[in-house]
């Protein structure tokens, strides 16, 4: 698969805890075109741990990527290779996440101080997997956040033959602020990602840090050649409802909430056969009404019993009786978009 391929117009960014596979089913049931991403796997999970565990996912999240963390290139390469076995579109690398326990085994944002070890480990598993290799990273790290250093990384890894750069429009603490805080407190700085766009116009450039709705990402388009939704889309998924008609050209029709859930029941239904929790599939719904009537009800009611034991389909059949008719069928509209019910 060429890197041209792949389009990375929209994307949701991997995000601990959160887009596990149960998540990304659930989103690719609300846009069919919208590239999904895994949590960060490290090497180590997948040499020496539960590869099906880690790795596993449904044929239909496709188009799908698995985000990697080490900075080992022998590592990453062997690592690779087994996620391109389970048919993962893309391999990305982790250059852009802050925290200790990522600092401590070595990757993540730390790596920005080492462009020549990013490079060896894209050149690694370029060379193990066919697939695209990319990079996601911070504008820059601590105090060694200034444009020319920035430019550097970039002409340093594209030396490894990474074409396609996620960039995080902040930069990254390494110490003295969370996770979290390192998401918030730095300054949002668009502008620096824009001038990357203009100085490696060869480079794919995909912008994340912030971005809220569809019109945010639509706004940015006119800069960079795509948008990365990180929290948004997790807190409130219905967002993501007109992103294949606005952003990939799509006629289908958008899905109401209803007929995602319905959707998601056949889905929940075959995980249970096989096991699996409903709280672990209906933990990532709670955000789907958001803002609408109901939404509270429906959040409570699977916050208190999709937890019990034997829960299973009535928790979410329960819950959707609890949201007004007109809010479950209702249709996003946006002007200038002409879609079909033919799909």
């Amino acid at each position: 698969m060429s890197e041209m391929k792949l389009n990375r117009r929209l994307s949701v960014a991997p995000m601990m805890d959160w887009t596990d596979r149960h998540d990304r089913y659930f989103l690719r049931l609300i846009s069919q075109h919208t590239l999904m991403y895994t949590e960060m796997v490290t090497t180590g999970a997948i040499l020496f741990g539960d590869q099906d565990r880690h790795l596993a996912f449904h044929p239909e999240e496709h188009p799908i990527a698995v985000q990697l963390g080490g900075s080992n290139p022998e590592d990453l390469a062997k690592s690779a290779a087994i996620c391109k076995q389970y048919g993962y579109d893309e391999i990305n690398l982790n250059v852009g996440c802050p925290s200790d326990r990522v600092q401590n085994g070595f990757f993540g944002a730390c790596l920005m101080a080492k462009p020549e070890l990013v490079r060896d480990c894209v050149q690694a598993m370029r060379e193990a997997v066919s697939i695209p290799v990319t990079v996601k990273h911070r504008i820059g790290i601590d105090d060694l956040d200034s444009y020319e250093l920035l430019i550097r990384f970039i002409e340093t890894v594209r030396e490894g033959g990474c074409t396609s750069f996620t960039v995080h429009a902040r930069k990254a603490w390494l110490s003295g602020l969370s996770p979290k805080e390192n998401r918030e407190i730095p300054p949002l700085r668009y502008d620096v990602v824009y001038q990357l766009k203009k100085d490696f116009p060869d480079l794919e450039v995909i912008i994340n840090g912030g971005i809220l709705d569809l019109q945010q990402a639509k706004s940015h388009l006119e800069h960079v050649d795509g948008v990365m939704i990180g929290r948004a889309a997790y807190q409130n998924p219905y967002i993501l409802a007109l992103a294949d008609q606005l952003l990939f050209g799509s006629t289908a029709l958008p899905k109401t909430r209803r007929e995602i859930l319905l959707e998601l029941m056949d889905y929940a239904a075959e995980q249970l056969e096989q096991g699996v929790y409903i709280s672990r599939i209906t933990r990532h719904i709670l955000g789907l009404f958001q803002g609408k009537p109901g939404a509270r009800a429906f959040k409570r009611h699977i916050s208190e019993q999709a937890y019990k034991p034997g829960a299973g389909l009535e928790v979410l059949q329960d819950a959707m009786h609890l949201v007004p008719d007109f809010v479950l069928d209702e249709r996003p509209v946006l002007e200038g978009v002409e879609v079909s019910s033919e799909g």
